[in-house]
């Protein structure tokens, strides 16, 4: 499959979650329109909806309950929203940018920001606890609790915690490589985590799809810290070379770019051989591996 094709069913795929979550966040309306707003704004504005559509693809590939699979990506979206408009606020990393147009906190306020990030949190559980999701309830709870592993202390805030200290303190390449697993990597697992949680498989099954969304996590991270350091502004449609400017430790700082290419490239590797078993099924999310190798934003 050539990459234009495989664009062609990602933005298919995104098209679908952003239908999803229109239908299921608040409308801007009443006294609190103005964080209903600022919540649609950052859902449903640009994006490439990749972990909703991992989340979609690796389910469908063990055949897992298609609305199930939908409204998990519909949650990890809002999860991923969410850490965007924090990330951006002026005491994280002070974006006046993102995806080509201004951050929350400059669309709206800061104060309207903080509050829509945690009301997409919110969200994303309230999706999953709902029957819509599954007809058993040990599976809605199964799905809110790995979702609340990924995204909490234990993942991407973890993980956020960490790329702050290395504003100020040196890290090692373990623990860069942690930060990542948790910061980035974790959210990419969930969905794998959650096409299992709908569709009982094999354990050889189960461990190949979260040993390739492990790899696949990384892999996406490091080709960040590749475009922070060597991409362009304008294509990418927020600042660049922020990283170096504050001092973080990132996989280019400590490996270089020409090490930091060579790492992406052997995870890439090593997340397609996980997908092997599947065979020919499996192409789709083969191109994904070349997708974010590839990625210029």
């Amino acid at each position: 499959m050539s990459q234009e094709i495989f664009e062609q069913r990602l933005n298919e795929a995104a098209d679908r979650v952003t239908v999803a979550l229109d239908a299921l966040l608040p409308r801007a309306e009443g006294p609190e329109a103005q964080l209903n707003s600022a919540m649609r704004y950052a859902a449903l504005g640009p994006g490439k909806r990749l972990r909703p559509f991992l989340t979609m693809e690796l389910g469908n590939l063990i055949n897992a309950d298609e609305r199930g699979l939908l409204r998990a990506a519909c949650a990890v979206e809002c999860i991923h929203a969410y850490s965007l408009i924090h990330d951006d606020l002026p005491c994280m990393d002070d974006d006046d940018m993102r995806r080509g147009r201004p951050t929350v906190h400059k669309a709206y306020d800061e104060a309207t920001a903080v509050l829509a990030g945690d009301a997409l949190q919110a969200m994303a559980f309230e999706i999953l606890a709902h029957p819509d999701t599954h007809g058993r309830g040990a599976i809605r709870a199964r799905l809110v609790e790995k979702l609340a592993r990924a995204s909490g202390a234990a993942g991407m805030v973890g993980g956020q915690m960490i790329d702050i200290l290395g504003e100020r303190e040196t890290l090692d390449i373990s623990v860069v490589t942690r930060m990542h697993r948790m910061k980035t990597g974790a959210l990419i697992n969930f969905a794998a985590e959650a096409a299992v949680a709908l569709k009982d498989v094999e354990d050889h099954i189960r461990r190949a799809l979260e040993g390739f969304a492990h790899d696949l996590g990384l892999a996406y991270q490091i080709t960040d810290d590749l475009l922070d350091a060597t991409g362009d502004e304008e294509e990418a449609g927020k600042a660049v070379g922020k990283d170096a400017g504050q001092g973080k430790a990132t996989f280019v700082t400590i490996l270089g770019v020409e090490g930091a290419r060579d790492r992406s490239r052997h995870l890439a590797a090593q997340a397609k051989e996980h997908l092997e078993p599947f065979g020919s099924r499996a192409n789709l999310l083969m191109d994904a591996v070349d997708f974010v190798l590839a990625r210029r934003a």
